[in-house]
């Protein structure tokens, strides 16, 4: 039987044609020369760490990520981007009760009218692309996709590009691999963090990432030939060439890098049911981190 998350990955690419048919409020993350924070736990914080890596490099104005469960109030913004699924999770909760007066708080969900959204002056909800699966998948790719269409970018193609794409077969076997490594520059070094991720919550998996070229600075000792290395957005010969030399197995493949994190969340759920794994029940996790 099809797990829950594979048939939520494998639907992205009509999940992407619903969100790029809506048209979102200008204002979801920031307007031009506004100084924006990204706030996020988990899968929503590696979203905020790329989102605030493209919105910057766009010139759209200064833009930072960090975690809500670690945020301590040290610089001030004109908004705040708080990124949760489930629309209850304590720690953004947290973050938003404590805000100085004055600060403008947008919240991105997958529920209508829970506490996050109720807790900010805008919500863009995205009921369409929420999952009953505890492991995120099309959530947080539907709201990069609407991210990368907010900064300017042409991102139409990208559904048909998806449905192509997640047809294919594995890259690799994965069941001959022991290690995972997923490495990702500017704005896919956040996307390499949330594929290892995958492979941690659905495989129970050994799994790194790290920015691509800062590889070679000590993570590369533990390379071997059960070690899987994937490059998420742009190649680099000379990098592959060096982990290559260790036996470990490098795979880039041609695609936009949310697809190649599709991809890789397809990988983890090979992985899981190599393993007799159902990744719907990821080990010790919930849904929502909802503290007491």
């Amino acid at each position: 039987m099809t797990s829950v998350t594979r048939e939520e990955i494998l639907s992205q690419p009509q999940v992407w044609k619903q969100a790029l048919a809506s048209e979102p409020p200008a204002t979801v993350f920031g307007n031009a020369g506004d100084r924006v924070l990204f706030l996020g736990c988990g899968t929503s914080a590696f979203v905020a760490e790329a989102l605030a890596e493209l919105r910057e490099r766009a010139g759209l104005g200064i833009s930072d990520a960090a975690y809500a469960s670690e945020w301590v109030p040290l610089r001030g913004y004109d908004r705040i981007v708080v990124i949760s699924r489930s629309g209850t999770t304590s720690e953004v909760l947290s973050v938003l009760r404590d805000l100085p007066d004055g600060v403008a708080t947008t919240a991105v969900v997958g529920v209508a009218d829970s506490p996050v959204a109720l807790a900010v002056d805008d919500a863009l909800v995205l009921d369409y692309a929420d999952e009953s699966s505890v492991v995120q998948t099309r959530f947080p790719t539907t709201v990069l996709l609407l991210g990368r269409r907010a900064f300017g970018e042409s991102v139409d193609h990208l559904p048909a590009e998806a449905e192509a794409a997640l047809k294919r077969e594995p890259a690799v076997p994965v069941a001959d691999f022991s290690h995972f490594v997923y490495l990702g520059r500017s704005w896919t070094h956040g996307l390499a963090q949330e594929a290892a991720l995958k492979v941690r919550e659905a495989a129970q998996a050994w799994s790194e990432s790290y920015p691509a070229l800062d590889y070679r600075h000590g993570p590369i000792a533990v390379a071997h030939e059960g070690t899987l290395v994937v490059e998420l957005g742009d190649a680099d010969a000379e990098l592959e060439a060096d982990i290559r030399r260790t036996g470990a197995v490098v795979v880039h493949e041609d695609l936009d890098p949310l697809i190649q994190l599709a991809r890789a969340q397809a990988l983890a759920v090979d992985l899981a049911e190599a393993r007799g794994l159902d990744p719907d029940a990821p080990r010790h996790l919930t849904r929502s981190v909802v503290l007491n």
